[in-house]
């Protein structure tokens, strides 16, 4: 499948349209993770829908200091994987057909939950992505929209900004794609040497334990739920040789866990990343409810995300993973 490649919002709107209209927003140097997205897109909109995917690289999120000059910029391969990938077209426009006229006076604000976390380690970031994702949505019209997860605060916040500003847009999150070692795909992997990607493993591999300290938490706790404190029961248990695991059981569940074991667990595959060579610098480890990402307490229930971002070398890297707690289940 061959994908039409569009410069202008002209050239968008005069395309025909039939059925529904599922749009993927990237910023080019597309990759597996894109792919992934397009693939989606295609399912959601169906034969007689339309997939647009957007190339643009937007000076409004990126700060002073940050990567905007070189940012990779692949569009004839961008191009050609959309299409392979499933994609009608490609909207690539110039930064002065996005912003005609210099940078726009009026902007999208982020508000509190957009200077938390990544906002807070890039002030302004997020009112620059929403306010060219607001753009974005009306010049391609979409019915539905889809966002790596990847990208957890920019995906909570792009839901917000729907819900709040009632944009007629369906929002899908799709799940982080990972390489075979766990590394979750970024453009800004290529940026890495051998050496540095070896220590960028830390991130996914800190998620993961904390991801495994919850699951074993949880299962323990299910298991002390059904083991009742009677004295009848404790002497079946004992009979069967089980006192032990039951007891266990109880002792897991009664003591220090939940939320503040989980951070301990992912915290020590970091501290231990940065004593490497090169070794990993932490911005942030985070454990936060996705409805505001605010720090969850103890007696958190619910869904929950782990965040973590941190530079190796001079490229810096963010990842996350989905928990729930307080279903006595396992990890989401």
């Amino acid at each position: 499948m061959t994908a039409s490649l569009l410069r202008t919002a002209a050239d968008l709107r005069a395309r025909a349209r039939t059925g529904r209209r599922a749009v993927v927003m990237t910023m080019g140097a597309l990759h597996e993770g894109h792919a992934t997205l397009i693939r989606t897109a295609r399912s959601i909109a169906g034969p007689e829908g339309e997939v647009v995917v957007t190339v643009f690289v937007n000076p409004l999120q990126f700060g002073a200091g940050e990567d905007l000059d070189r940012y990779p910029r692949t569009l004839d391969a961008d191009v050609e994987l959309a299409g392979k990938s499933g994609a009608d077209a490609v909207f690539a426009p110039s930064v002065d057909e996005v912003y005609p006229g210099g940078e726009p006076q009026v902007r999208i604000s982020a508000g509190p939950m957009g200077e938390r976390l990544e906002g807070a380690a890039r002030p302004g970031h997020f009112d620059g992505m929403l306010t060219v994702v607001a753009k974005l949505l009306h010049l391609t019209r979409p019915d539905v929209a889809l966002y790596g997860q990847k990208d957890a605060q920019q995906l909570a916040l792009i839901r917000r900004m729907v819900r709040d500003l009632n944009f007629g847009v369906e929002i899908v999150g799709v799940p982080t794609v990972r390489e075979e070692d766990g590394l979750a795909l970024s453009s800004r992997n290529r940026y890495l040497s051998p050496a540095e990607r070896r220590t960028a493993l830390a991130l996914s591999q800190a998620l993961f334990a904390g991801r495994d300290r919850h699951a074993a938490q949880e299962a323990l706790r299910a298991r002390a739920r059904e083991v009742p404190a009677t004295r009848a029961r404790a002497e079946a248990l004992s009979a069967i040789g089980e006192s032990r695991a039951a007891a266990d059981a109880h002792a897991v569940a009664t003591t220090a866990g939940g939320p503040a074991a989980v951070r301990a667990a992912a915290r020590l595959v970091l501290d231990e990343a940065a004593r490497l060579d090169p070794p990993l610098r932490l911005d942030y480890l985070a454990l936060v409810d996705p409805s505001d990402f605010t720090e969850i307490g103890d007696d958190f229930t619910g869904e929950a995300v782990l965040a973590v971002a941190a530079r190796v070398g001079s490229t810096r890297l963010i990842d996350n993973l989905p928990l729930t707690f307080g279903t006595f289940g396992d990890a989401s």
